[in-house]
């Protein structure tokens, strides 16, 4: 017998992938919740697992310890602190939610019930990052002073039915800065430290059938002085992503879409590569999930928590509120 019981509220693309991938864990039995009567008895019949139809039963019942929450934004923070006060531990999809409105009353709740908490930003498991990251925590190439950031694909040949999903509006979590760009913000942030200013261009530029912004471009500061510059877009043919972090004496460079990190020293004639290869992208989630589950046993875990999460979640309104201002936002200077 499985040594958990997990419960995943949303059963949409990314709900069924943590499904999936949970059951991929072979250490925990998991549970499909989903108000879509349809698209429930598809996970049930797909993955044999039992469904529920009501999230707010399925808590009021118990028999699980954790709970993978993958619902719009607006509904993150409401079903987590149930799920916490109900006595389980909580894994919640990025972004956090769509405002700060119950950030103190979500940390106070697991705080009070003693429970995990963490934001499935799910960069932290590629090996690739996790090597160029501890390379750079040595500090042998001194401390970063300017990272850069330059990533594309087309959005909407690799997910057909986002404009049928939250991704339609911003309100639900929608749009390039909170659905994409999030996930880079927050790995970039656990390399150099929180955000203390953005300055934001944003527009919808060419994805079709939905008008929130496909393209955005970002300056930020960082609280240690580091500046890092965005570029992103969800219409260009290539599905590629390079991330670069420059010193006054070298750089590491990050190809995602080859699975590599790099060194370039003064001294070098050329980069200097290290293949990381993930045989397919479920490796990742299933990692994940192993992660949180490695939490719920109290063990360490390699995991975005609340806190790191939070400070992403005020990159991501302060980026919009940029756009929207058309002046540079303090990422703390936004109230709840």
């Amino acid at each position: 017998m499985p040594d958990h019981s997990t419960l995943v509220i949303g059963c949409g693309s990314i709900g069924e992938r943590h499904l999936r991938c949970f059951l991929g864990t072979h250490r925990t039995a998991v549970t499909g919740c989903d108000t879509n009567q349809a698209l429930l008895q598809g996970i049930a019949g797909k993955y044999s697992v039992p469904v529920r139809p009501n999230w707010e039963i399925a808590l009021t019942d118990g028999g699980y310890d954790a709970v993978v929450i993958c619902t719009p934004a607006p509904f993150h923070i409401p079903i987590a602190r149930r799920a916490l006060d109900a006595g389980m531990h909580v894994l919640i999809e990025k972004p956090l939610s769509h405002s700060l409105d119950g950030i103190d009353e979500l940390l106070a709740a697991r705080d009070r019930n003693d429970r995990r908490a963490a934001v499935a930003y799910v960069l932290h498991q590629f090996p690739f990052l996790a090597q160029a990251r501890a390379f750079l925590a040595q500090d042998e190439l001194g401390s970063v002073l300017q990272a850069s950031l330059v990533s594309g694909q087309p959005f909407h040949r690799l997910r057909p039915g986002y404009a049928q999903t939250y991704y339609r509006r911003r309100d639900t979590g929608g749009g390039a800065v909170q659905d994409a760009l999030t996930h880079s913000a927050n790995w970039i942030e656990s390399v150099l430290g929180p955000t203390e200013s953005v300055m934001c261009e944003c527009a919808h530029q060419a994805v079709p059938d939905v008008d929130v912004e496909d393209t955005a471009l970002i300056s930020a500061r960082h609280t240690g002085g580091a500046l890092t510059s965005y570029s992103l877009n969800q219409f260009q043919a290539p599905n590629e992503t390079t991330l670069q972090f420059n010193t006054a004496s070298g750089s590491v460079r990050i190809e995602f879409h080859e699975q590599r990190w790099g060194v370039f020293r003064e001294s070098d004639p050329t980069w200097r590569w290290n293949h990381v290869p993930v045989v397919d992208r479920d490796a990742h989630f299933i990692a994940q999930a192993n992660a949180f589950l490695d939490g719920v046993e109290g063990r360490p875990a390699t995991l975005c928590s609340l806190e790191a999460a939070v400070q992403t979640l005020r990159f991501n309104l302060a980026a919009l509120a940029s756009a929207d201002r058309g002046t540079r936002v303090f990422c703390h200077a936004l109230n709840a």
